[in-house]
């Protein structure tokens, strides 16, 4: 879904200007921009009265982004990071959503093949469940991002796409809102991954990411399907690796048997052998090197790397995933 490169920026300021306030070095003035974006806009065959609705409300939203000494993978280990975005309190409340909403998370788990607690994992790490969407005006903020000029086609691309979804689903500008990178709802939904799986989970004839858990719930399983979720199949394990193992096998490029890890010394975290089947290709990784947590991965844990490709994105998700299932809900 994807936008998901630039959570691990950290936004040092962000201010709103009227469109025509600022001209940027080499690149013209904002409005001038917009003039041409609106060309753009009319010849990828947005309605006129979409673009004409939406240009008369463009404003400019200056964004400053710390260095890459400020992200959050650079400043922690696992062992740190996961108690900040999966302190005890979230995992309590996932619990008790999952038990909330379980019997649409049920029918939704098996009309697309997705275990609902990583549904319910997603949910949390990505929006608070639903209460952290930002915001932002999607269309300026976008706008904004593709004059600046450092990801232009990106977010030239996005901001066609939300143009498409004011269009298509019919929400107001003032209601199309997301982060400050034009995320939106509670799935945290770039525009372009709105336009390809959005779903309507409970028959209403809407798309709501924003206001409806059903839906939110049904795109993001739509999503993790599309990526190659297999229901029958979990995410990974964490395990034990000897300091003898070549680096150069770790990471997602290098796929194994369990029997091939078995064989290089990889045990199951309590030290017991490996999985005895040899209907599996998986992966080592170690996000902090040698001395941090090392996990035997699946396919299905690249299929959330589509989602975001962060092994700290991913690792929380997944150790949400496991907070839900054990011990049982009753």
């Amino acid at each position: 879904m994807n936008w998901k490169l630039l959570h691990s920026v950290i936004v040092g300021a962000i201010m709103s200007l009227p469109a025509m306030a600022q001209p940027q070095a080499d690149r013209g003035s904002f409005g001038d921009y917009l003039d041409n974006l609106k060309k753009e806009s009319l010849a990828a065959g947005i309605p006129k009265t979409t673009v004409e609705s939406a240009f008369a409300q463009l404003k400019l939203f200056k964004k400053a982004i710390a260095s890459d000494k400020s992200q959050p993978e650079s400043q922690h280990t696992l062992e740190t990071y996961l108690p900040r975005v999966v302190p005890e309190w979230k995992v309590e409340q996932a619990r008790s959503l999952f038990k909330q909403h379980r019997a649409e998370l049920t029918a939704i788990g098996e009309k697309y093949g997705v275990q609902p607690r990583f549904i319910v994992a997603l949910w949390g790490v990505e929006s608070n469940f639903g209460a952290l969407m930002g915001s932002y005006p999607v269309l300026s903020v976008t706008a904004s991002l593709a004059y600046e000029g450092r990801r232009e086609a990106f977010f030239k691309k996005e901001f066609l796409a939300a143009l498409k979804i004011m269009a298509q689903e019919n929400i107001p500008f003032e209601e199309l809102k997301g982060s400050w990178a034009g995320a939106m709802g509670q799935t945290q939904f770039m525009p372009t991954s709105y336009l390809a799986y959005a779903q309507d989970g409970d028959g209403d004839g809407k798309k709501d990411i924003w206001s409806n858990p059903n839906d939110a719930f049904a795109s993001a399983a739509y999503y993790l399907q599309q990526a190659g979720w297999q229901a029958s199949e979990t995410w990974g394990r964490q395990v034990q690796v000897p300091s003898s193992l070549d680096m150069s096998l770790v990471g997602l490029e290098t796929k194994k048997s369990f029997a091939a890890w078995q064989a290089l010394g990889v045990r199951r975290y309590d030290g017991k052998d490996l999985p005895n089947r040899d209907d599996m290709q998986v992966s080592v990784l170690m996000p902090d090197g040698q001395r941090g947590r090392k996990y035997l991965v699946y396919d299905n844990y690249r299929a959330l790397m589509n989602w975001n490709r962060s092994d700290y994105f991913g690792i929380s998700v997944t150790y949400l995933s496991e907070r839900i299932k054990y011990p049982a809900i009753d």
